[in-house]
């Protein structure tokens, strides 16, 4: 690797997200220069003027920001580089390197339509690679001049020793007959000018990087290392696409209520892996992370084990932080702002609440009911609790409440207990319908703790209000005959 500060770069093309594989190629590069003490660069690819918006470019900052993926130094944007790209194209014209082709756009189609006829390869036949009889005032495209005899030898740091014939690879363009560069000028010198001294990227990107390797060498250019990394896959082995989770990195965020240190810690172990490590926060994937650990092999896309990482995370994270994360989500579904007296509710219910959820939309909507106004509404398991309840056991037990001195969930436990084995019932029958109605809900997070939380009087309130609502949940009786 030699004495070198390492650089690596994330380079994505702002045609659309930042989608889950990108992030994973980003986190790579970030965790390794980090680990070597080096820089970790960010270019935006926006020479495709088409398909490159500012919407997308946006959102690719966003995504790495909430990942917390801090970049060194300001985002070089490729596009605004084209004269440097260009003076590059004509510094190999002037040194040999490279040669003007006049050849048409009909006189390529023809070429190909020759060679599929002929079923070879399509490739640009290098017709005017030695030409020097230029026509005045006419287009010309730059191409370089390859290699054409032996072959080129790639030492992967995670494919291994990969080589291809020098005849497999012919003369690409460098400058466009517009003036304009291509993507593989733009990116070699690039990576050039910003010393970048490993690239790390999707292996769908290795043939590239022969082409690119005969650029650099023409240009007498100090070689980065390169780094193939196997492409993500479904679990059904099939390349990721969106039915397999392949969203961009926000929707992660907005849509499946992730948390950005979970989605890092799924990403890192798709593909690499450090033992038996399942949890690994970002000091310790700075300190072990290497490309040794990379597999050769596609990694599989599984939701269900990000979602576990996930709810570890939830348990993980600082109560105030996650009431913060769902506030937004919990004012929607109470079509109101939150004021100071709900998020202390929520603060106060945050330990119980997030034994339960794996994500943020999960924690928003089993928080909801914390919230609501009196009368609260009933699901169907409250409903039918409420109507199946043994007869009088909400108003036995509202009584016994109300004369606890103090309001904790180890008396209220207590004194349902008490009740349940004066009346000859299990704790069950008196603790259910109390859930339902205190909640509104068959499920919830801890009873007792959630009354606790609520407070002597608004679960004295809700259990008046669902007294109250039983005798209308009750089916009447059927007349006999």
């Amino acid at each position: 690797m030699g004495a070198s500060k390492v650089v690596t770069r994330f380079a994505p093309s702002p045609t659309g997200y930042l989608h889950i594989g990108g992030a994973r190629t980003a986190l790579f590069n970030y965790l390794f220069a980090r680990h070597h003490g080096g820089e970790f660069r960010l270019r935006i690819e926006d020479t495709d003027r088409a398909r490159s918006t500012e919407p997308a470019i946006e959102a690719i900052l966003d995504g790495l920001t909430w990942l917390d993926f801090d970049w060194d130094g300001e985002v070089v944007y490729q596009f605004a580089r084209a004269a440097r790209h260009a003076e590059v194209a004509h510094q190999l014209l002037a040194s040999g390197h490279a040669y003007r082709c006049y050849a048409t756009a009909a006189e390529l189609e023809e070429m190909r339509a020759a060679q599929r006829a002929a079923k070879q390869p399509l490739r640009y036949d290098g017709r005017w690679r030695d030409r020097t009889d230029w026509p005045n005032d006419v287009p010309y495209v730059i191409r370089l001049k390859a290699p054409q005899e032996g072959s080129v030898t790639i030492d992967d740091l995670v494919q291994g020793s990969v080589t291809v014939a020098n005849a497999e690879l012919d003369d690409m363009v460098l400058l466009r007959s517009d003036g304009t560069p291509t993507y593989m000028l733009a990116v070699v010198v690039d990576d050039h000018d910003m010393g970048v001294t490993h690239v790390i990227r999707g292996d769908d990107h290795l043939n590239n990087a022969f082409r690119q390797l005969a650029l650099i060498r023409a240009m007498g250019w100090p070689e980065p290392l390169y780094a193939h990394i196997p492409l993500i896959h479904g679990a059904d082995g099939a390349k990721l696409s969106k039915r397999h989770g392949a969203l961009g990195v926000n929707e992660y965020r907005d849509q499946l209520g992730m948390l950005p240190e979970a989605v890092e810690n799924y990403l890192l172990r798709l593909g690499w892996g450090h033992g038996d490590d399942e949890f690994i926060n970002r000091a310790q994937a700075s300190e072990w992370f290497d490309l040794s650990g990379v597999g050769r092999g596609p990694a599989r896309f599984d939701m269900k084990k990000l979602e576990n990482i996930n709810g570890h995370y939830i348990r993980a994270a600082d109560d105030a932080r996650l009431v913060a994360l769902i506030e937004g989500r919990v004012g929607t579904a109470l079509g109101r702002a939150l004021a100071d007296p709900d998020r202390a509710i929520l603060q106060r219910s945050m330990a119980e609440l997030k034994k339960r959820a794996n994500n943020i939309n999960d924690l928003a909507s089993g928080s909801v009911f914390y919230l609501r106004s009196r009368p609260i509404p009933m699901d169907d398991g409250a409903s039918k609790l409420l109507a199946s309840a043994a007869p009088g056991v909400l108003a036995s037990a509202r009584a016994l409440f109300a004369t606890i001195p103090d309001w904790t969930a180890i008396q209220l436990e207590e004194q349902a207990r008490a009740l349940a084995e004066t009346s000859a019932l299990k704790l069950g029958q008196v603790a259910q319908p109390l859930r339902a109605a205190v909640t509104g809900s068959s499920q919830s997070p801890g009873l007792f703790e959630v009354m606790e939380t609520l407070g002597r009087d608004e679960t004295l309130g809700r259990i008046d209000d669902a007294i109250a609502l039983i005798p209308a949940l009750i089916p009447a009786p059927t007349p006999s005959h």
